[in-house]
């Protein structure tokens, strides 16, 4: 997993990426599709057309950093099959395993939804 104390949200670019691009060529893709700022503090994972290869972008508060791997055998989850609002969300775990080569992440949630700090909850039962 990637060592970093601040990770915000992860957000994967939903279409397959020229990864010859380096800090200032993913930074733009950041701010043209996905309407965020590189340096805001979240990861932004972007995957070859042929998904051996993937890079994370992201601000650790010093300056942008980037994380490449390139898979040995298969190939990375295709995440464009979950596309919603021009951007597809992971939670930090869904990305380790993602980076890991795991298939079920382009497939189906594998983390639970974010809990809601306002909901009350008495003994199970929402009130």
């Amino acid at each position: 997993m990637i060592a970093t104390a601040r990770v915000g949200r992860v957000f994967a670019h939903a279409a397959p990426t020229d990864l010859r691009k380096g800090f200032d060529g993913l930074a733009a893709l950041v701010l043209e599709h996905l309407g965020r700022e590189a340096t805001s503090g979240d990861m932004y994972l972007f995957v070859s057309r042929d998904r051996l290869r993937a890079k994370v972008l992201w601000w650790d508060g010093t300056g942008l950093c980037i994380h490449a791997k390139r898979l040995e055998q298969g190939r990375f989850a295709a995440l464009w099959g979950r596309v919603r609002d021009g951007q597809v969300e992971l939670s930090a775990a869904e990305l380790a395993l993602f980076l890991e080569g795991c298939r079920e992440v382009g497939h189906r949630r594998l983390s639970p939804p974010a809990v809601d700090p306002y909901r009350k909850v008495y003994f199970g039962a929402a009130r």
